[in-house]
């Protein structure tokens, strides 16, 4: 792998922690607390990974769905 590339995918993936991290610190964890086990799952699966789309199919709920329930969650992009 070149080592531009290399430098790009360190600084990817120093980009994801950072976000990570935010999403962590700013979910309101009590309120996560209190779904469903299976949304919950998924709140925590989304923090872990960002992935939306990933994390509202396990929830069973579309994508604006689970979007407005990371928004309760005080959970950042």
């Amino acid at each position: 792998m070149p080592a531009g590339a290399e430098q790009l995918l360190e600084e990817w993936e120093e980009e994801d922690r950072e976000l990570k991290e935010l999403r962590r610190r700013n979910a309101d964890w009590r309120y996560i607390e209190s779904l469903p086990l299976r949304v919950r799952e998924a709140v925590e699966l989304y923090i872990e990974t960002g992935d939306l789309w990933l994390a509202a199919k396990l929830a069973g709920m579309s994508v604006d769905e689970f979007n407005g329930i990371r928004i309760r969650a005080g959970i950042l992009w």
